[in-house]
């Protein structure tokens, strides 16, 4: 947007200083000339007609009033010009900043000195800015090459196929549909997680009461035929847990860590545990699991996307996508909530998900 060019602030700090020295030093000037006129008689009345008067006094104070105000002038034009300078200094540092940003830069700090007031708390502001978009780009630049690499592998998957089968006529048909509608199954699972993953961030939702025990009760009736073929026993323990958010994105996380528990129950006949509980104002879910120990240093990556930890193997033979943690931390993040993840002394994960409770929320 066009703007039309006004004075600088600069000048306009410097004309509002000397027109300040100048208003003071008037006052003082017209103060002093007065209660020294109140004195002075109006004529000479000395006996050789010397003595002061209001005309000589007048004549003399006049033209050292008009001096002095032409120097009070030039030193608040000069001293305002310094002064102004030297207190926008911090906003010329700020501007620069946020040029380079505008080119792409993420990079540059302003990282400001000096005692705490107004320009250091913006300039701190400013690098907090910074220091989270250049995280924030960083992580959906890695996102988008993850994303563009596991989406490459199942079409490159369907092109090999494809390409045996025409130079191989007779192979076996129904083997190559089945290869073919397995690789496009994964490849509609992969491409609905990344959709799900890019708006679960979002806090488009509309908030609402949920009751995490209901919640997890339906993901474990849904999850059940899925750990009855694989041996596993599922079990829901605690009591009623309001909290609020989107009941579908909850009942998402809920799915997600039991799908997660689930499939890396190794070996079969493992056991998944599902606990809710109300504390300290907000709602706790906890999804704890048997399986292979988990590395400790493993444990931070596993909410990045694309971060399998250990080796899945799903009932069906199809392997996972990578994102159902990932998924999870971002609807958590979007409800105000908080991750913890902590491996079993005895093998396995416990997952513990606190989101605020719905009363306090809606105070």
């Amino acid at each position: 947007m066009i703007r039309r060019k006004g004075l600088s602030v600069r000048l306009k700090l410097t004309l509002s200083y000397a027109g300040v020295v100048l208003v003071v030093g008037a006052v003082l000037i017209a103060v002093a000339w007065l209660y020294l006129l109140r004195y002075v008689p109006d004529k000479d009345q000395g006996l050789l007609g010397i003595s002061p008067n209001r005309y000589l006094l007048s004549r003399t104070f006049g033209w050292a009033a008009i001096k002095a105000m032409a120097v009070l002038l030039v030193v608040g034009l000069v001293g305002g010009w310094f002064l102004a300078g030297r207190m926008l200094a911090p906003l010329h540092r700020v501007a620069d900043a946020a040029r380079l940003a505008a080119q792409g830069s993420l990079a540059h700090r302003i990282r400001l000195d000096g005692p705490k007031d107004e320009f250091r708390e913006l300039a701190d502001v400013f690098d907090t800015m910074l220091e989270q978009l250049e995280s924030h780009v960083a992580e959906q630049q890695r996102f988008a090459a993850n994303a563009s690499h596991e989406l490459r592998t199942p079409l490159a998957i369907s092109q090999t196929l494809l390409d045996v089968a025409r130079s191989d006529p007779e192979r076996d048909q129904e083997e190559l549909i089945e290869r073919l509608r397995s690789v496009n199954r994964r490849a509609i699972d992969l491409t609905e997680a990344l959709l799900l993953l890019s708006r679960s961030d979002r806090r488009t939702f509309t908030r609402e009461p949920v009751d995490l025990s209901l919640v997890a009760e339906e993901a474990v009736e849904t999850l059940l035929p899925l750990a009855e073929q694989r041996g596993i026993s599922l079990a829901v323990t605690g009591g009623t847990t309001h909290v609020s958010g989107s009941a579908a994105l909850v009942l998402r996380v809920v799915t997600n860590l039991v799908q997660n528990a689930i499939v890396h129950n190794l070996p079969a006949g493992g056991s998944v545990r599902i606990h809710t509980e109300p504390w300290l104002g907000s709602g706790v879910l906890r999804v704890e699991n048997t399986g292979h120990p988990v590395p400790p240093e493993l444990v931070p990556t596993l909410v990045e996307p694309f971060q399998r930890g250990t080796v899945r193997a799903r009932a069906d033979g199809y392997a996972g996508v990578g994102l159902g943690l990932a998924i999870v931390h971002s609807i958590v993040r979007a409800h105000d909530g908080t991750i913890d993840l902590a491996p079993r002394p005895d093998g396995g994960l416990v997952v513990t998900i606190r989101l605020p409770d719905a009363v306090l929320s809606e105070q």
